[in-house]
């Protein structure tokens, strides 16, 4: 299809996403571009329902086989081998542009030689490449066994650099990103900070707290990697040191019980389990500060503490060193261990952090600015494509 004068209103445009299994950072991606493109299709490996009538109530969603599979959505993770041909097997040939948001299989679909392909990457397969050796640790099953995933992961592997060469432009959603996609696919990449609903987080006063209710905010689904444990040891050495800091964690996930357990004999630590969007503003907006203690590619917590007014304390490495500035967003600690946390906790005034200025800062990271973004470059491209 070819237009002297292209526009987002009269081109044919389709959205493909990995599985709307979970709700994450890249779920509310998809989230602001179907608001973006309020009439394109969703086309997606499976979905869970109360995940689809949360954000997507009203749009047309296409899924996979492995949705009618026995297991396919509650066990998606059965079918990991089939996923790369269910994504192929989408026939996207009547759309002008199809964006792709993806982790993982999205951007491998097929599409025709005269549609615009551009992917909106949160990372090339953290299974696949960056954490492969951890990711087949953490399995709980024997070492045969881990072997035949090794190979498995292999194939996929090799699928997964030729799907690459699908995608016509990436947009990587941090620097840190950029730099994986350019050394696992040997593409080049533009960064679109991920969209953050900024203006629904607000600052509190926090000059009148009484000691006994400051707290410091951690939060996250929680999976080992999320290196959430690495918070709790430093609390408890922080308690062992007869200094009274509390924590408050949110989020649940496959980590909770043995998390519980390091935190078992500390009555400063508190588990939230899964708490609503609007009390998570009201944490945000009342801790001390938040603390990301893991190695993100992007963060999107963090965004949301600094528009609450409220300083970060990160681990200095991934997406956090883009969007934390030490000494007037936050502070960050060099080792990912629990003794290097402590001393920046330590040292943490909460009068040395204007929350005014770290809001305003956060204000970059809104939804605004990501669909004046994506709207420049993929007008662009359409262009040149014509």
């Amino acid at each position: 299809m070819k237009m002297e004068n292209p526009s987002l209103e009269n081109i044919k445009v389709a959205l493909i996403h990995d599985h709307l299994a979970q709700d994450g950072g890249a779920e509310k991606v998809l989230k602001v571009l179907s608001d973006f493109f309020p009439t394109a299709p969703i086309y997606t490996l499976l979905y869970e329902k109360k995940n689809v009538d949360k954000y997507f109530r009203d749009r047309k969603i296409e899924t996979s086989i492995i949705q009618r599979l026995p297991g396919g959505v509650k066990h998606y993770q059965w079918y990991l081998l089939f996923m790369p041909i269910a994504v192929e097997f989408f026939d996207l040939r009547k759309y002008d542009l199809v964006i792709s948001d993806t982790s993982s299989f999205a951007k491998g679909v097929i599409t025709s030689p005269d549609c615009l392909h551009i992917c909106y990457c949160h990372t090339p397969t953290r299974y696949l490449w960056s954490d492969t050796h951890q990711y087949i640790n953490e399995l709980k099953y024997n070492k045969w066994f881990k072997k035949v995933i090794s190979f498995v992961l292999n194939s996929i592997r090799l699928w997964d650099r030729a799907a690459a060469d699908r995608v016509d432009f990436f947009i990587a959603n941090s620097k840190t990103v950029q730099k994986r996609i350019s050394k696992y696919y040997r593409r080049e990449s533009v960064v679109i900070y991920p969209p953050v609903e900024t203006d629904k987080f607000y600052i509190s006063d926090l000059k009148e707290q009484p000691e006994e209710e400051k707290y410091f905010l951690a939060g996250c689904r929680l999976a080992p990697y999320k290196r959430v444990d690495l918070v709790i040891e430093a609390f408890n050495i922080l308690k062992s040191l007869g200094e009274d800091y509390r924590l408050k964690i949110f989020g649940d996930g496959i980590d909770l019980e043995r998390l519980k357990k390091i935190a078992a004999d500390n009555k400063n630590i508190e588990f939230l389990g899964r708490v609503s969007e609007e009390e998570k503003t009201i944490l945000f907006s009342q801790a001390q500060a938040f603390i990301n203690p893991q190695e993100e590619d992007f963060g999107i917590t963090v965004v949301e503490s600094m528009a609450s007014g409220r300083p970060v304390i990160a681990y200095k490495k991934g997406g956090a060193t883009e969007t934390v500035i030490e000494g007037k967003t936050g502070l960050f600690f060099d080792e990912q261990e629990a003794a290097s946390l402590v001393k920046v906790l330590q040292k943490f005034k909460n009068s040395d952090f204007d929350p005014k200025e770290i809001r305003e800062y956060s204000l970059k990271f809104s939804i605004d600015n990501f669909k004046k973004q994506m709207m420049n470059f993929i007008k662009e491209h359409q262009e040149e494509k014509e």
